[in-house]
């Protein structure tokens, strides 16, 4: 038997065959005195690549198949120097691999550009606004020309912050019959214009983290017509939910950006099925009690949605939406892409980021009973199909 060498055996591997074989890390077309592990007719696929979370989340993740993360640069301390960079790069490893992504301005002020070459040389993957948006367009076209001479892709919150304001609901009949602070989903667009239009002025990578809107998807797809380097991602909330689960005033459904209309939910979905949309990722941000067992509005936005994107993209497969093929491009290959990274499919020469999964079990979604630090989910209750039986890093079971 070959040390550090493995086949797995009676899988359904991701892309077609019944075998797979691991050595030193790696997946290689054959490994000969490996040891066998037999996956019982299971699925085997790429592990999950969750590229913009808000908080590492160990355990959340496990459970969620996912071994590779980008990490948003809102952080206590802002991920704007190379030293606080380098730090969050190897804090998980080995059993999770951070990817950092640097805060495109010091302390996310949007005023000065963060020192981005600096933090690339220290392993940042991506350059990003943070949960806001930069509202002076000088200062974000220096952003997009710095990230372009790096070679980084900017990844861009979008939400006209004069629109948008202290709002936590999209304007229309559920905000006004709840008496909810709101703004018009035009917030949205007005951000999407702007960075598209600089985008292509300067020919740097955009990804827009979050689109939600009709308006949004139609100006996404327009640019890529044109050749515009830009792609875009969205949370399976967004997908799943309109802002009428708002009406209960639960605060695991306050979100950024805030639920939409149901026109808004149907037009992401078409965007899903027409390849608009390149990134389906779990917008990560677990947030405790403290932060929202308070009023609807003085509650903190965000959601714990490690533990539920595979399971809820199974549930847009079985739905007809996208193929299984599509759904691992959406959660892996392509995160892999944005943020420059050798992994994110099973092809000889790339890790052995592994999953095995009945994409069949059921379970029910549970808040309380959650694994990782919290389980502020809007999906509390509901039942899925889908649950990760084993996970290797590297070829190493974790």
């Amino acid at each position: 038997m070959t040390p550090g060498s493995i086949r797995f055996v009676n899988a359904r591997v991701l892309g077609g065959g019944r075998e797979l074989c691991v050595r030193d890390s790696m997946i290689v077309e054959r490994a000969d005195g490996a040891a066998v592990i037999d996956c019982g007719g299971r699925l085997l696929a790429p592990a999950v690549i969750d590229p913009c979370v808000q908080k590492i989340d160990r355990e959340a993740f496990h459970f969620g198949g996912i071994v590779r993360v980008g990490l948003m640069p809102d952080q206590a301390p802002v991920l704007d120097e190379p030293g606080i960079v380098q730090r969050a790069s190897l804090i998980g490893r080995p059993d999770l691999w951070i990817h950092p992504i640097a805060a495109a301005t010091r302390g996310l002020d949007g005023r000065e550009i963060a020192e981005l070459a600096y933090c690339r040389s220290a392993g940042a993957r991506a350059v990003a606004t943070g949960r806001g948006w930069i509202a002076d367009s000088a200062v974000m076209r220096r952003v997009l020309l710095y990230a372009r001479d790096l070679g980084m892709p900017v990844i861009s919150h979008a939400e006209d912050g004069g629109l948008a304001g202290d709002a936590v609901a999209t304007d229309g009949l559920t905000a006004s019959l709840l008496g909810l602070p709101s703004a018009p989903a035009v917030a949205e667009a007005l951000a999407v214009s702007r960075d598209l239009m600089l985008a292509e002025e300067t020919g740097a990578r955009l990804h827009v983290r979050q689109v939600t809107t009709a308006a949004a998807f139609d100006l996404v797809r327009s640019a890529k017509r044109r050749g515009v380097p830009v792609s875009c991602g969205i949370t399976p909330a967004h997908l799943l939910l309109s802002d009428i689960a708002v009406s209960s005033f639960r605060t695991f459904t306050r979100l950024s950006p805030p639920l939409r209309d149901e026109s808004d939910r149907q037009a992401a979905l078409a965007a899903l099925a027409d390849g608009t949309i390149d990134i389906l990722c779990s917008g990560h941000d677990p947030r405790g009690p403290e932060e929202k067992r308070l009023p609807f509005a003085d509650a903190e936005p965000g959601a714990a949605g490690a533990q539920t994107l595979l399971p809820l993209g199974l549930g847009l497969v079985r739905d007809g939406c996208i193929t299984i093929e599509r759904l691992f491009e959406l959660i892996a290959a392509n995160p892999a892409r944005l943020l420059g990274l050798d992994a994110g499919v099973l092809a000889p020469g790339r890790p052995a980021d592994l999953v095995v999964l009945d994409e069949h079990a059921p379970w029910q979604v549970t808040a309380e009973a959650m694994p990782g630090s919290a389980g502020n989910t809007p999906f509390d209750g509901l039942p899925v199909q889908g649950r990760v039986l084993r996970l290797f890093k590297g070829g190493r079971e974790l």
